[in-house]
């Protein structure tokens, strides 16, 4: 497009010289130049009929036409000179320098260059707000389509290259197969669904298996981004919805893949000011253009988003994005067959167990494992080992979960034995109230912004729904590190922070949430919604001040109950407490099967693990 612009604009300018010369000459023809002693001569012989003089020039008209031309031009001569050389019988005349082109250069070069300029700032500004290249980034492509169009050679992702999605591929699947056999489902007067949404948290392969689709589809896979349609001039967004669906309709049948879908489809609200109008009039295309094309032509729009709580609810209607896929974080089974698949790039050790690596990482997503076996294969690169084993794995999940080692940072022997103290606390509490999780590891190396030490507790597999009980047991074990620094040193210090936050938010959501409270009842006083990317939608106080008051109460009374727990179960282990302080004083790290040892040791059998967190 750049290159046919521009023969244009050369074609423009030989036109106009063409045409600036053939005027010149053509007028030059019609009169006869003639010098000034020949135009005196014509005076003489009275056959000029009129003259005009215009500064240094005189031009008129013949009464008798001379060489055929009716009209004459001539160049004034100075008068003493021409009397002089009037004596000799000499012919003279005067040349005035023809200054046409030089003129029209002068006028026309400021009008030129006026007009690169602005194109320049003009190309510059659109390139900038369309982010870069492409027939979107220059003026004249503004209401031009960026989707990028691939096929199922160009992507080289199918849905071998996809785990722990089950029950997402099989939904895909099945689009797939109406693609492949569009003709059977129009015989049968079926219709294929015009949208398919993929739901689920960031990380967990939305994007991925967008690809594998164009991969296995066999047919054009148009690819594009939400924000690509939102522009700072109104109307913009919406020519390239149309521009977009026009594409498709010509390659059909095809797929449309919109990502981060929300960026385009956020929720309309009733009054829009200023920047919103472009947002709306995108959104109100998108959504004509959805309920526009045949469902008989085979294009299916293809969106992933990670916010649908703030979608626009005409989107997730039915006609329009009639299916909706839930990606979720991989369970354990599903986290094994995701390492299985990024393990195949690296040289493993023969020590190395997939299976403990899912059973150590719950609620990690697709994107944290492949993170995880990258930051592993840079650990063992940093230690020149020739392949990747288990104690690799394991330093680079606790990277991942509590943060980079400081091995800088000193602390005095005070503090050592204080953080000593307090993560066997949570270990000892961990090992006597959770039997069915294990120990992982216990450190007191700082790790991270603010972390002085860290337990790691692994559970055996995972879980969906919490009873009362293990709440109650899980709060005790968050507050076994004050209760251990209570019962040893007799004072409070702050590196219970974080367990005092994460126990406080379960004995809330117990009361608000959960109607876990036998003084309240069964009742629900908090509405929000937890959303995906972490957060919790906030929600009006819908109780009076005495039931705010009860609730503070009841949370209080629930957090000390489970401290006064921990602190029972440490006084009655005081000597083990104590014992397990000084080992990790000296070893400063224990893990799992040091710990296994030394509950054996002391009479007690080992048990189990599942991150608790860090101080």
């Amino acid at each position: 497009m750049k290159n046919q612009r521009a023969g244009q604009f050369l074609y423009l300018i030989i036109a106009l010289y063409f045409i600036l010369t053939f005027h010149e000459r053509y007028v030059t023809s019609q009169v006869e130049n003639m010098t000034y002693s020949e135009f005196k001569e014509g005076l003489a012989a009275k056959n000029i009929n009129e003259i005009t003089i215009s500064g240094d020039q005189v031009s008129g008209t013949f009464k008798k036409e001379v060489n055929g031309k009716e009209r004459f031009k001539t160049t004034l001569v100075d008068t003493e000179l021409a009397h002089e050389l009037d004596k000799y019988d000499v012919k003279y005349g005067r040349v005035i320098e023809n200054t046409f082109f030089s003129d029209m250069l002068m006028l026309l070069l400021p009008t030129f260059l006026f007009i690169g300029l602005w194109f320049f700032i003009i190309r510059k500004a659109m390139s900038k707000s369309m982010g870069g290249g492409g027939p979107g980034g220059s003026f004249m492509g503004l209401g031009k389509s960026k989707a990028k169009i691939f096929v199922e050679t160009d992507t080289k992702v199918t849905f071998k290259d996809v785990a722990g999605a089950d029950e997402a591929l099989e939904e895909l699947h099945e689009i797939i197969d109406f693609m492949k056999n569009i003709e059977r489902v129009r015989a049968l007067g079926g219709k294929m669904p015009k949208g398919v949404l993929l739901i689920g948290p960031p990380g967990t392969g939305k994007t991925l298996i967008a690809k594998a689709v164009a991969g296995e589809a066999g047919v054009p896979f148009f690819t594009t981004s939400g924000a690509e349609f939102v522009e700072m001039f109104v109307g913009v967004g919406a020519a390239r919805v149309r521009d977009m669906f026009e594409q498709a309709k010509k390659s059909a049948p095809c797929i449309i893949f919109i990502d981060e879908l929300d960026a385009l489809g956020k929720a309309r609200h009733g009054s829009t000011m200023g920047g919103n109008d472009e947002k709306d009039q995108t959104l109100n295309q998108l959504l004509v253009e959805m309920d526009g094309f045949d469902t008989k032509s085979g294009i299916i729009i293809l969106a992933a988003t990670n916010r649908p709580e703030i979608l626009d609810p005409a989107l997730l209607r039915s006609g329009r994005f009639d299916r909706q896929v839930l990606i979720d974080r991989p369970d354990r089974k599903g986290r094994k067959e995701i390492l299985a698949i990024h393990v195949k790039k690296v040289t493993l050790a023969a020590d190395v167990d997939l299976d403990k690596i899912a059973g150590i990482t719950p609620g990690f997503s697709g994107a944290d494992l492949a993170n995880l076996v990258n930051e592993a294969a840079l650990i063992a690169t940093r230690k020149n080992s020739e392949s990747i084993n288990m104690d690799h794995f394991t330093n680079a999940m606790e990277r991942m979960m509590a943060g980079l080692e400081k091995k800088n940072r000193l602390l005095n022997a005070f503090e050592r034995e204080v953080v000593a103290y307090h993560e066997m606390g949570h270990a000892l509490v961990g090992s006597r109230l959770s039997p069915g999780d294990s120990i992982h590891k216990v450190s007191i190396i700082p790790r991270g912004i603010g972390s002085l030490g860290y337990t790691i507790q692994r559970p055996t597999e995972d879980r969906f729904l919490l009873t009362k009980e293990e709440l109650h047991k899980k709060m005790s074990v968050l507050l076994a590190g004050r209760a251990a620094e209570s019962l040893i040193f007799s004072h409070l210090s702050t590196g219970a922070a974080d367990d005092l936050i994460k126990a406080t938010n379960i004995a809330r959501e117990m009361v608000l949430r959960y109607g876990m409270s036998d003084e309240l009842g069964y009742v629900s006083f908090d509405d929000s919604q937890p959303n995906m990317l972490g957060g919790v939608q906030s929600a009006q106080k819908n109780y009076s001040e005495e039931t705010a008051r009860n609730i503070d109460k009841i949370v209080r009374e629930l957090v000390m109950a489970a401290y006064q727990r921990s602190h029972k179960i440490l006084r009655e282990k005081q000597d083990v407490l104590e014992t397990s302080a000084k080992l990790l004083l000296d070893k400063e790290t224990l893990s799992e099967m040091e710990l296994s040892e030394f509950f054996r040791s002391m009479g007690r059998g080992s048990e189990g693990v599942s991150f608790e967190g860090s101080h």
